[in-house]
């Protein structure tokens, strides 16, 4: 299901039962742009077309979808039809356009052409673990993040929520457990980082597909670059990269943990098993933002 795996804390507990928050998520349902929108915000269905709930609810996880909806409307599309425009103006009225006016023509044409531009649009899907008192986000980008933990907030009037706090610094821990072999029981270090020199950010060395032990990285990490990307494998149950923000990108459910999926489960229908596949990863997730806050020493949870 997440493919990335963004983490907020709440710094309240999580108040509302399913039933209640898809009443609010329902005031801001998704809906396609106009003729004149450029983007549309809203919530979708986090199971599919084969659902209709705002929430699904398991565990005490409440799973959720924001749908983004955009008109595909290139400025090099805008800018050769407005100097069409303004070629035809000048030539026809000997005149030349002032500022202004090119202001007021880009409007036009931006009027004209968003009607019959194309749209695309983005799910992001993201859960409430309301006993741990976090919020996780499917977000490959801050930007695209925020955008969505913006519009939850809006949605519920208030949503009091922070990036994790650690009083250790995931770069060191991480740079610690290359440099001296000391990576915990349960993870294990796969064959890609990203490397930051301390004294410099544009120093930056990116491998994959290397040996993270060899001599070459451990040379960098002795002449002072830091471990700001991480690719693990947690308990052989998932593998994901680990950056410095505590963020999660490329997770993948090893298949390992998928065989836990009972026959029924394997056999039912698309929102079904999306759902059971849901309560799986949600669960792993519990376990392991526990063994980050052992590590890393997050905040106590709400």
């Amino acid at each position: 299901m997440f493919k990335n795996v963004r983490l907020f804390r709440l710094e309240n507990p999580f108040a509302l039962n399913a039933s209640a928050l898809a009443e609010r998520l329902a005031t801001r349902q998704f809906r396609p742009c106009g003729p004149l929108e450029t983007t549309t915000l809203g919530w979708a269905t986090p199971l599919g077309d084969d659902s209709t709930a705002l929430v699904t609810a398991v565990n005490g996880c409440l799973l959720l979808c924001a749908r983004k909806q955009e008109r595909l409307l290139p400025s090099s599309a805008i800018a050769e039809a407005l100097d069409e425009r303004i070629s035809e103006l000048e030539t026809s009225e000997a005149r030349d356009v002032g500022r202004a006016e090119r202001r007021r023509l880009r409007e036009q044409v931006i009027s004209e052409m968003l009607p019959r531009a194309f749209t695309r649009s983005r799910r992001t899907q993201l859960y409430i673990d309301t006993e741990l008192g976090w919020l996780m986000v499917d977000a490959a980008s801050e930007k695209q993040a925020e955008d969505v933990v913006t519009l939850l907030r809006e949605t519920l009037e208030s949503l009091p929520a922070r990036l994790p706090n650690p009083r250790q610094a995931p770069s060191a821990v991480m740079t610690d457990w290359l440099l001296a072999d000391s990576a915990p029981a349960d993870f294990m270090a796969g064959d890609a980082c990203e490397l930051r020199d301390a004294d410099d950010d544009a120093g930056v060395v990116r491998c994959r597909g290397q040996d993270l032990g060899s001599e070459e990285i451990l040379n960098h990490l002795r002449a002072r670059k830091l471990v700001t990307k991480l690719a693990l494998n947690w308990n052989e149950r998932l593998d994901f990269v680990l950056a410095d923000d505590l963020s999660l990108k490329r997770v993948q459910v090893t298949d390992a943990l998928l065989d836990e999926l009972n026959d029924d489960d394997a056999k039912a229908d698309a929102a079904a098993r999306l759902e059971a596949e849901f309560a799986l990863f949600a669960l792993q997730m519990r376990q392991l933002i526990a063994r980050f806050e052992t590590i890393f020493g997050l905040s106590d949870a709400v």
